[in-house]
């Protein structure tokens, strides 16, 4: 079993990290702003006069109100994952960041447990950032919607665990192009964003169904469209388990990255 050496003190690696975002804002909030206007242009706009509507729970919906809550889902999962694959690899390997926090009285659980948090924090404030520009085109339904940052903080917890995971192994930064080749990517494409997994085939469904990403698209689409049909509360135990899998095993990979 493991044991875990946890006590408050993680709140300050959280704190730190917030700190450092506080000057580094105005950048910060660009993405998550401008990134919903390309993509509704793009695929809503533009690829959704060649789609019209798509068949969704058994119901018909543009299609740019199928794709603007997948976009929130996105953004969380590549807001967390970014944040604890380059940032925290930038922060452990190259500014000795980890170093000095581990001089401390802070344990190698505490510093990885506050990272992971503020990976999740982050997705939430984009996640909020992206619900005012999607509001505006009045593609989110209320007060369901607010349900988002609830499920941002919990799947951008998800994928902060799965990034701090590949940072434990990593030899050198050039290398996190693998997990997004390999594990980003194939989840952006085939997670339901774009088209709804009844377009796949039976077996490439139930692959689909096994990546977090699908899950985290249901629950946001789900709330987003105003309906909390059952079958969300499968996405939302997954997500769960993907935590409970993961947080020890990022831990566990770490300190022993950490600890010499």
């Amino acid at each position: 079993m493991i044991r875990f050496d946890l006590s408050r003190r993680f709140f300050r690696v959280w704190q730190r990290n917030f700190v450092v975002y506080r000057k580094t804002w105005k950048i910060g909030f660009i993405p998550p702003l401008l990134e919903p206007l390309f993509y509704l242009a793009a695929f809503g706009v533009g690829l959704g006069v060649m789609v019209g509507s798509v068949n969704y729970a058994g119901e018909k919906i543009p299609y740019t109100t199928f794709i603007a809550p997948a976009l929130i889902a996105v953004n969380i999962m590549q807001s967390a994952f970014f944040e604890t694959t380059f940032a925290s690899f930038v922060r452990m390997f190259y500014q000795k960041t980890f170093d000095g926090m581990l001089a401390t009285p802070l344990s190698v659980d505490e510093v990885i447990t506050g990272e992971l948090l503020w990976g999740a924090t982050k997705s939430a404030i984009g996640t909020f950032l992206m619900m005012l520009v999607i509001s505006a085109f009045g593609l989110l339904h209320y007060p369901g919607a607010l349900l988002l940052l609830p499920i941002a903080f919990l799947g951008g917890l998800a994928f902060a665990c799965a990034g701090m995971v590949c940072t434990a192994i990593v030899p050198t930064i050039e290398v996190f192009n693998l997990p997004i080749f390999l594990f980003i990517t194939p989840m952006f494409l085939f997670g339901g964003t774009f088209f709804p997994l009844s377009n796949l085939p039976a077996w490439a469904q139930i692959v689909a169904h096994t990546l977090p990403l699908t899950h985290l698209v249901e629950l946001c689409r789900g709330v987003s469209l105003g309906g909390l049909r059952s079958h969300l509360l499968y996405s939302l135990l997954y997500l769960l388990f993907w935590i409970a899998l993961f947080y020890p095993l990022a831990i566990v990979l770490m300190r022993r990255r950490l600890i010499k």
